[in-house]
């Protein structure tokens, strides 16, 4: 069967079902090597040049990104960060951005603090509202719109394909991302979208073991082109023994991410008539601001990141996240074990996180379980 025929689960498992040609082997073997033997011409026919942009068990991993994405091709880098820097750095110097206010918080700081160092200039917006988005995009001079749906920490969500329209007009790309949401629940590239970043430290690997992240591309272009150049010539690899981890993650990242949705899904709807929560944020509750949108362009779940702002304040949010006994106090998020973070307490000055919210990362724990912990350090602080 051709991989176009292929559920986006089928090819996640199969790893698109490659086998070692020399050793027959189920598993495709880790390739470690740092360089590679030219021909007898001098030539390298094989592709492979040397280690620092040529790995062929890092193509394997952009290969099935690539697939669940349904993109052109994918590059991997060695975190969502360098993934994410890259494409900026890609764009010409005095171009303009147009970004969330609220996202991802390293990102958001990165943008306002060091790109205007690399001659780009950006303007943060309310990327929930398209009508927002509009009158900052800047014909001729923005050369990139960035979204993030859900947003990092308030599950804000931006409508992909009205603001694909926005930036195509104006001569400029979207970039999307969509850590999140997954391949399982979003897919940008078939919303109009140029690009998709995913943090694939996340769910895409999904065990709290690997530092890695990746881009997505709708078609290989001179822009495509450039960011791989940049990935190289700055280092921004990814290393074999990573990228044959993250493989293994992506075998079961269907299993894991609709699990993880399954338990948010019920936590959310019982936190949201909690006597000591104040609101929750969850994109599939209908009272969320982004519930319609998110029902258009996510399929089959909303995603396993939720939080909640905890009626008695910042001092109530900080000694429920020091009560809990199941869910781990830790950064970072869509690994199978549950997370939470009292958010601004990482974000710092300046944040937009409220004080009195905790952000969940759910799990694939029983969510009874789950929801026994929390429910009782919430009333017993």
């Amino acid at each position: 069967m051709s991989d176009d025929a292929l559920s986006r689960r089928t090819l996640a498992a199969q790893a698109l079902g490659k086998i070692d040609a020399a050793s027959r082997a189920l598993v495709p073997p880790i390739h470690v090597s740092t360089t590679y033997i030219r021909d007898p011409d001098n030539a390298y026919r094989s592709g492979n040049v040397y280690g620092r942009p040529d790995n062929e068990t890092a193509r394997e991993a952009e290969a099935v990104i690539a697939a669940l994405e349904a993109a052109e091709l994918a590059y991997v880098f060695g975190s969502g960060m360098s993934a994410s820097i890259a494409l900026f750095l890609a764009l010409p110097h005095g171009a303009h951005v147009v970004a969330p206010r609220v996202m991802y918080w390293a990102l958001r700081n990165w943008l306002a603090a060091e790109a205007p160092l690399h001659g780009l200039s950006v303007d943060f917006v309310d990327a929930e509202d398209a009508a927002q988005i509009a009158p900052a995009i800047k014909p001729g001079l923005t050369q990139l719109v960035w979204l993030e749906t859900p947003s990092n920490p308030l599950w804000g969500v931006s409508d992909i394909a009205a603001v694909a329209k926005l930036a195509q007009a104006a001569g400029a790309r979207l970039a999307v991302d969509s850590t999140c949401a997954t391949p399982i629940f979003t897919q940008p590239l078939a919303l109009g979208a140029d690009v998709v970043m995913h943090s694939a430290t996340k769910y895409l690997n999904g065990h709290s073991d690997v530092v890695a992240g990746a881009l997505a591309f709708a078609r290989e272009d001179e822009f495509s082109v450039r960011v791989k150049k940049i990935r190289q010539m700055h280092g921004m690899i990814l290393g074999p023994f990573e990228a044959f981890l993250l493989i293994r993650g992506m075998r079961t990242l269907d299993l894991r991410t609709r699990a993880c949705a399954a338990n948010a899904a019920e936590l959310a709807a019982r936190f949201a008539g909690h006597s000591e929560v104040a609101e929750a944020l969850y994109p599939g509750l209908p009272q969320h601001r982004g519930h319609e949108v998110a029902k258009r362009q996510m399929r089959g779940g909303f995603g396993g990141m939720l939080s909640i702002r905890v009626r008695r304040g910042q001092a109530h949010a900080i000694q429920t996240a020091a009560r809990i006994q199941l869910w781990k106090r830790a950064t970072s998020l869509g690994g199978v074990e549950s997370l939470i973070e009292h958010r601004a307490s990482i974000e710092g000055a300046g944040s937009p996180c409220p004080t009195d919210l905790l952000r969940l990362s759910a799990g694939i724990e029983d969510v009874e379980d789950l929801w026994r912990d929390l429910d009782r350090a919430l009333r017993e602080v």
